[in-house]
């Protein structure tokens, strides 16, 4: 594995043999195909927990009890992606970064084939429910290794008056990842028998997933050895520190920031896996029609998500996610209602909150990262990301499905707002750390 890692970022190297400047905007492709293969990975996954495997893996039990086991095995990849990170951080130190993204990828595409081929529960039993456990957790590791450190960075190092600008640009990852997988998942489950669809249809995706992972691991190592990275790395700005250390020298900054975008982390779910769930369980509709609604959101979020970055630039980051959080606040408290009204409900609510989600998604990355010393900003930014996706993400399709379940829709818009009451204090928070330090 490292033998090829060393011939692949060699491949990589020749592409800038010439000696000169890396366009940016090159370094900002880079990121974007990255990110969306990240993202694609996991709305695949995402859907299938709701359409495929409850009754793929739990033919025994209700449809709704099926969903909640299903996004139970969906939140460990979660919980796995900081072991990932801290396992990924020594490859790094001792391999070399080539070495670490290939490995990390290759892992990724490893287990997202071997979910393609999972057997159902009636040909294997429980143990189909463990090999898609163990592939869930294969992919959380793969995506902490699959850090490269470059979404803060790019803003961090942009010039002053664009630093929204180029935060924005790896977050447009998220909405096209899930345009692709949306769009195929429509189109299997719109075009084949329900018997064709269960049988095989549904993995095609997976297989889809695996050929992007190749074309984003070349992307990466292309991006990896380009004259602007080596320098950031020589600076120390992307040289891995131990994980241990790190959470020393950086404990309260890493906290802040996993709590920072807490709301935009929980909305993401809230506008993407929760509300297929809703529809697929508790409405007539069935899973096409819904899943070209969410198609339609996600461009209106591309949209949103270059807005927040010309915005951002002329109010500031932190201002705009705490408008942003005061706005999804108020939007918890009445929008996932619309859900309960039928087509023109669930569009409406698809659409304010992908606009609501892109603006403050795009500005979500990196938010606290230049309280970092230069020495642990690599390891403190990537901890700092896990850990917001695993508090913020990992269990809120679970917890918004059992509560809006048990309880009606306003105990899901009540789960939102925590997470922006969250978001508020740790911006507050953070405000001080930086008079503090400054």
């Amino acid at each position: 594995m490292t033998q090829m890692a060393s011939t692949m970022e060699r491949d990589a190297v020749a592409l800038h043999s010439t000696g000169g400047r890396v366009d940016p905007s090159d370094i900002a492709i880079g990121v974007v195909i990255g990110r969306t293969s990240e993202f694609f990975d996991f709305f695949v996954y995402a859907i299938a927990s709701v359409i495929v495997f409850p009754r793929l893996l739990f033919p025994g039990v209700d449809p709704l009890t099926g969903t909640l086991y299903s996004f139970g095995i969906f939140a460990l990849a979660f919980i796995a992606r900081p072991f990932g990170t801290a396992l990924f951080l020594a490859v790094d130190r001792s391999q070399g970064r080539g070495a670490k993204l290939t490995m990390a990828l290759f892992l990724m595409g490893t287990c997202t084939v071997a979910i393609a081929f999972l057997p159902a529960y009636g040909q294997i039993g429980v143990s189909a429910v463990w090999l898609l456990a163990l592939a869930r957790i294969g992919q959380g590791l793969a995506w902490g290794g699959a850090w490269d450190g470059l979404a803060p960075l790019l803003a961090m190092n942009a010039p002053e008056s664009r630093r929204g600008w180029y935060a924005m640009l790896p977050q447009l990852g998220a909405p096209l990842g899930l345009i692709v997988a949306s769009v195929l998942f429509a189109f299997f489950a719109g075009n084949l028998s329900t018997e064709d669809f269960y049988s095989w249809g549904w993995r095609y995706p997976f297989f889809v997933a695996f050929a992007i992972n190749v074309v984003a691991l070349f992307a990466r190592l292309r991006m990896a050895v380009t004259p602007e990275y080596e320098a950031l790395f020589e600076r120390g700005d992307l040289q891995p520190a131990p994980v241990i250390e790190t959470v020393r020298a950086e404990g309260p900054g890493i906290a802040i920031g996993a709590f920072a975008p807490l709301a935009t982390f929980a909305l993401f779910h809230m506008v993407t896996v929760f509300p297929l769930s809703w529809v697929y369980l508790f409405t007539r509709e069935g899973a096409t029609r819904f899943l070209m609604i969410e198609a339609l959101g996600a461009a209106v979020g591309i949209g949103a998500i270059i807005a927040s970055g010309t915005i951002a630039d002329q109010v500031g980051r932190r201002t705009l996610l705490g408008a942003s959080a005061v706005a999804i606040a108020v939007f918890s408290g009445f929008a996932p209602q619309l859900l309960s009204i039928g087509v023109v409900g669930e569009t409406i609510f698809m659409l304010l909150g992908f606009v609501l989600l892109g603006i403050s998604f795009g500005q979500s990355s990196g938010a606290v990262a230049s309280l970092f010393a230069n020495r642990y900003r690599y390891t403190a930014s990537a901890l700092t990301n896990d850990l917001a996706w695993l508090f913020g993400a990992g269990f809120a399709p679970f917890v918004a499905l059992f509560l809006s379940s048990h309880f009606g829709l306003l105990s899901a818009g009540a789960y939102l707002l925590s997470g922006a009451v969250c978001t508020l204090l740790a911006l507050r928070l953070n405000k001080r750390l930086e008079m503090a330090g400054g």
